[in-house]
């Protein structure tokens, strides 16, 4: 195990009925505050009018950013921080899933930035700067980032998708109301808990020895999702099933399974190219490419934790050490095909292999897969497994 240091301060407030506490919270930094969502989802489901209780009880002075896209822009970025500067925002308040939160990540650190934010904020990855205090209301479990200092950004016309992150971009409160995701269609359903378990996996499959604690919570909360998800997908207003998605997304990706692990994430690497290119679905994207970068990269070294993970996981009895991987690979693919996730990028909408290499160049190149990865890639081998996520596979 690595030298590491865990100081995740964000003030969880999970349960039911929470939102009675946000004027406090809201309070203690300010009343401008700049509140941002996506599609208007939240105005469906009620949580907006909701909201606007809140703050007019509480006199705050309320902007709004509307219309994030699953994949924030660099543009939506520099709008938000426009806003900001224009109204002396506060408080920057994102109501929605990751894409939400990281938008508003980047827009609370862009109000300190100078220059060009693309090439000060996005383009070095590791921010050192202030932001402006972030408070977040979950509605989609995911990618985690009510409580971590890390966003994604795409600049569509470059066709980038990157990371930044910074400690300053960690939410200082965040609102866990698993009912706020009751309306959350299967669809995003199955693809955020895909993208839950894309953490757990990058995590787990790592060559840092000696990494028993992180590796067991790791299992643990593989097999909560593997349990809850098709119970949300056959129930959504499950209260059990949304609350232990909704905790094990934030468990997932606060450092809790990952600190003390030294490594590159190879399939995130990957699907972010797919995003910046097609602008898929993030969670759909790791579906379809990490059991075939599974496969890929199975071989005598890599299989005994592939094993450990066909046991543990999926509770494969074989024997045999490389045949147990396999089954459990397959039985990985077969889990997130029943859920109803696309599982080859034809079905993602991705019909030719047209872009293949290019994105093989730029995930090696604007990351540090070949070189720190579980098993270090290529361009070769990404163009290799792109191309087998072109047609369904047998794994077994």
């Amino acid at each position: 195990m690595e030298d590491f240091d865990f100081h995740v301060t964000t003030d969880i407030r999970f349960g039911k009925e929470r939102l009675d506490e946000l004027p406090q919270v809201l309070n203690t930094f300010g009343k401008n505050v700049l509140l941002v969502y996506g599609g208007g989802s939240i105005k469906k489901s009620g949580l907006y009018d909701k909201l606007y209780e809140q703050f007019q009880q509480n006199d705050n002075n309320v902007i709004e950013l509307a219309g994030v896209d699953p994949n924030p822009r660099i543009e939506t970025v520099q709008k938000g921080v426009q806003l900001c500067k224009k109204n002396e925002i506060d408080v920057v308040l994102p109501v929605g899933g990751g894409s939400v939160i990281d938008c508003s990540k980047a827009i609370a650190a862009g109000v300190f930035v100078s220059g060009d934010l693309w090439e000060n904020f996005v383009l070095p990855k590791n921010y050192k700067g202030p932001a402006l205090p972030i408070v977040t209301v979950l509605t989609l479990a995911a990618t985690g980032s009510e409580m971590n200092g890390t966003c994604v950004i795409s600049n569509m016309d470059a066709q980038i998708k990157l990371g930044v992150h910074g400690q300053s971009l960690l939410p200082k409160v965040s609102f866990l109301d698993p009912t706020n995701t009751f309306s959350v269609s299967p669809y995003q359903t199955a693809a955020g808990s895909a993208d839950i378990l894309s953490h757990l996996i990058e995590n787990y499959f790592n060559a840092t020895p000696g990494t028993e604690v992180q590796d067991e919570i790791a299992e643990g909360l593989m097999k909560t999702v593997i349990k809850y998800l098709p119970v949300a997908l056959e129930k959504p207003d499950n209260y059990t099933a949304r609350a232990n998605l909704m905790w094990a997304s934030t468990l997932a990706l606060n450092g809790l399974v990952g600190n003390g692990k030294k490594g590159s994430w190879s399939c995130h690497a990957m699907e972010h190219e797919l995003s910046a290119f097609y602008d898929i679905t993030h969670g759909v994207g790791l579906s379809i490419i990490i059991p075939r970068w599974m496969e890929h990269i199975l071989d005598e070294n890599t299989i005994p934790k592939f094993q450990r993970f066909a046991q543990e996981i999926w509770g494969i009895k074989e024997e045999e050490p490389k045949r147990a991987a396999e089954l459990g690979i397959q039985k990985f693919y077969e889990f997130l095909a029943s859920c109803g996730i696309p599982m080859t990028l034809p079905e993602a909408g991705i019909q030719t292999e047209e872009n293949l290499e290019e994105m093989a160049n730029r995930a090696v190149a604007h990351s540090s897969i070949s070189t720190q990865g579980f098993v270090p890639l290529q361009e070769d081998d990404v163009a290799s497994i792109y191309r087998a996520c072109m047609t369904e596979t047998s794994f077994a």
